[in-house]
């Protein structure tokens, strides 16, 4: 960038269903990882911001959890209601789909929400197009261009990074001029504290069989600086019954080891130095009706 030439700022509110690719897409706008990712559904719970330099331009990405059509319990309706609040905080909204998925239930309600907004000037993402054969995916992309909503088309695959150049440039044109928002060496908004507990979710996600980690989470309870510049980190895994407390310890400790293990090298990969990564397994039922836990997410409780 040279001096002559003025800064540029936009915030783009990346939404989709549940599964569709927001965060691996935010990861590698970032060049980074800022948001965790997993095969499962709702994984991400909460809004992150993940911020990407191109020349005198800063886009920041507000990566939200995935919206989806039946929200029944507290934690789920606050995850909606933080994907949407996501949106109308944005300067640009960015619908990430899964295009071998297509139009599925959860998808079809955001776009007739958006619809019903009245928005417009939506960038469409078609996501994971390494998967769906090209007739399909020229048929999709003319079924939802015929929404109306919709004023750019790309096609990519966020895991590969093909085509999410071409998705950047057009966000960096468009971004309207003003001051950077945040320092050009930060990557996230989310606290060291947080980011490390997402990593151990992730891996809890990652290690375990498909409904249990819904019914996790885990928090950062001490963050103890050593004078050697290595980090002692004391995370607890919370679960809801005491039959799940066994399967996360894991016969003789052998999957929490397992996802001690493969965390404390996530972490010390991210933060270039030294954990020791101490994780302990407490049963608290009511933990996913703790007000002060949805504020440390940025989440509404009483939505």
């Amino acid at each position: 960038m040279t001096v002559s030439e003025p800064t540029r700022c936009a915030f783009v509110a990346v939404l989709g269903a549940p599964n569709a690719g927001k965060s691996t897409l935010v990861n590698a706008f970032v060049g980074t990882k800022v948001s965790i990712v997993s095969p499962k559904v709702q994984t991400t719970r909460t809004r992150v911001r993940g911020v990407a330099m191109s020349g005198n331009a800063q886009i920041v990405f507000i990566d939200t959890p995935g919206i989806f059509r039946t929200a029944k319990r507290r934690l789920e309706r606050a995850m909606v209601a933080a994907a949407w609040g996501g949106a109308a905080d944005a300067d640009r909204l960015m619908l990430t789909i899964d295009a071998a998925r297509g139009i599925d239930d959860d998808t079809r309600v955001i776009i007739d929400t958006l619809k019903s907004a009245s928005s417009t000037g939506v960038i469409l993402v078609l996501n994971k197009i390494d998967l769906v054969e090209r007739s399909k995916l020229l048929a999709l992309t003319e079924s939802l261009f015929n929404e109306g909503i919709f004023e750019r088309v790309f096609m990519i695959s966020a895991k590969s990074g093909d085509g999410i150049d071409d998705l950047l440039a057009c966000l960096v044109e468009s971004a309207p001029e003003g001051p950077w928002m945040f320092p050009e060496d930060e990557v996230s908004d989310v606290p060291q504290r947080l980011l490390a507990a997402e990593l151990t979710r992730e891996k809890v996600f990652l290690n375990l069989h498909e409904e249990l980690p819904y019914s996790i989470t885990v928090e950062t309870e001490r963050w103890d600086e050593r004078p050697d510049g290595s980090v002692r980190i004391d995370q607890t895994i919370y679960v809801m019954r005491d039959s799940q407390r066994m399967i996360v310890l894991g016969k003789g400790g052998s999957k929490i080891r397992s996802i001690g293990a493969s965390a404390r090298k996530e972490l010390e990969s991210l933060l270039e130095r030294r954990i020791h990564l101490f994780l302990h397994v407490t049963v608290r039922e009511q933990w996913a009706e703790d007000p002060s836990r949805y504020n440390a997410w940025g989440l509404d409780y009483n939505v």
